[in-house]
C-alpha cells in the first residue's frame, strides 16, 4: 500500500497544461520536474507535440524544484525541438529556478522570457519555421470558438482557401494575439465569450477589424454547406491570397 501511494504521490509531482495560442503552443508546468514519471511524463509530451508543432514555450511559473534529471530532460527536450526546425522557450521562471539554471549556466541555451505574452510576441517578431507555418501568404484571420474541433475544420478550410489562419479557444489569448500579430479579418463562435461585456472590450480593441460571428448551428451544419456560406462572407470582407487553391467542394 505504501508504494502505491508512493507512486500516485509522484505522479502528482508535475501536472501539465497545454493550449494553443494561435501558432504558438504552451504547456503550463506545475509542481516538480525531477527524476521518474514527472520527467518521463515531460519528455512524452513534448515529444508527442513535436509531431504537429514547432513553436513551443515552457510556462514555469508555478515550478518549485528540478532535479538533475529534470534539467537534463528540458536540455534534451530544447535540443530535439531545434533539430525539428523548432525552438523551446521559457516563460515566467521563478527565482529558484533561475538560479539553478546560472549555476549550471544552462541559461545560455534556453530564450527565457519574463511572462508568456512576450515569449509569444518573440515567436511572431522573429517567425520562421519555428512557427510551422504552411506555404499561405494571404490575409490573416484570426479565429475564436470553444470548440478545438471546429478550429481544426476553420483552419483547413480556410488555409486550404488562400488565408493565413490563426486560431485560439479563449478571450485572454485572443487579446494577445490582436497586440502581437494583427488580423485582417475576425471569426467568432456564438459562445466563444459568454459576457457581452468582454464581447464589447474584444470588439473594441479591434474595431477597425471585420468580425464575422458565426451562427449557432455553425459546428452541427453540412461541412460542405458550411464551408460555402463562410467562404462568401469573408472574401465579401476580405480577399484571399492570390495563389490559393480551389475552396473544398460540397
Amino acid at each position: 500500500m505504501r508504494a502505491l501511494h508512493s507512486m500516485y504521490a509522484e505522479a502528482r509531482m508535475l501536472s501539465l497544461n497545454t493550449r494553443d495560442i494561435g501558432r504558438v503552443t504552451v504547456v503550463s508546468c506545475s509542481g516538480r520536474i525531477v527524476v521518474g514519471q514527472a520527467s518521463d511524463a515531460l519528455r512524452d509530451h513534448i515529444n508527442h507535440l513535436l509531431r504537429d508543432r514547432r513553436a513551443l514555450i515552457l510556462d514555469l511559473g508555478e515550478v518549485g524544484f528540478i532535479d538533475s534529471t529534470g534539467l537534463g530532460t528540458m536540455v534534451r527536450l530544447l535540443a530535439a525541438t531545434r533539430q525539428a526546425r523548432g525552438d523551446l522557450k521559457l516563460c515566467a521562471v521563478p527565482a529558484p529556478v533561475r538560479s539553478l539554471l546560472k549555476i549550471t549556466t544552462t541559461q545560455r541555451l534556453f530564450d527565457i522570457h519574463e511572462s508568456e505574452e512576450n515569449a509569444v510576441a518573440a515567436f511572431y517578431k522573429t517567425g520562421g519555421a519555428s512557427l510551422a507555418a504552411p506555404s499561405v501568404q494571404g490575409p490573416h484571420i484570426l479565429c475564436i470558438h470553444k470548440s478545438v474541433d471546429v478550429l481544426a475544420y476553420l483552419r483547413e478550410l480556410l488555409r486550404n482557401s488562400g488565408y493565413d489562419v490563426h486560431t485560439t479557444t479563449g478571450l485572454g489569448d485572443a487579446m494577445m494575439l490582436l497586440r502581437v500579430d494583427r488580423p485582417k479579418l475576425i471569426l467568432l463562435g456564438h459562445d466563444a465569450i459568454a459576457s457581452p461585456e468582454r464581447k464589447a472590450a474584444l470588439i473594441s480593441a479591434c474595431s477597425n477589424v471585420p468580425c464575422i460571428s458565426l451562427s449557432e448551428d455553425f459546428s452541427t451544419q453540412h461541412a460542405g454547406e458550411a464551408a460555402e456560406g463562410l467562404l462568401r462572407e469573408i472574401r465579401s470582407h476580405v480577399p484571399a491570397g492570390p495563389h490559393s487553391p480551389s475552396p473544398p467542394s460540397a
